[in-house]
């Protein structure tokens, strides 16, 4: 399910797109697996980290891709620090 929530990306450089559930809870779960999280747990971090973020957006119109990758870092913290981390950084040059 999708909610009606534009995402402005990458500082609306790129064309805004709708909110998809399905791709941020991909994006948690593969951090939860590069961790080696168990699959079974890893999905259940996704769910609940998905429906808090969820939760947040379905009073606003519109969010940048940044604000969901803030606030799906925060519920992550609190299930997995160590996928947060993983999360978080992502896009950092090593």
């Amino acid at each position: 399910m999708s909610l009606a929530v534009d995402i402005v990306k990458r500082e609306g450089r790129r064309p805004t797109e709708a909110f998809e559930r399905a791709k941020l809870h991909a994006s948690i779960l593969a951090a939860c697996l590069s961790v080696r999280t168990p699959e079974g747990q890893a999905d259940s971090v996704a769910q609940a980290v998905c429906d808090a973020v969820s939760e947040w957006l379905a009073q606003r119109p519109e969010v940048t891709s940044q604000d969901i990758r803030r606030v799906a870092s925060t519920h992550l913290k609190r299930y997995h620090p160590e996928a947060a981390y993983l999360y978080e950084q992502h896009r950092m040059v090593i």
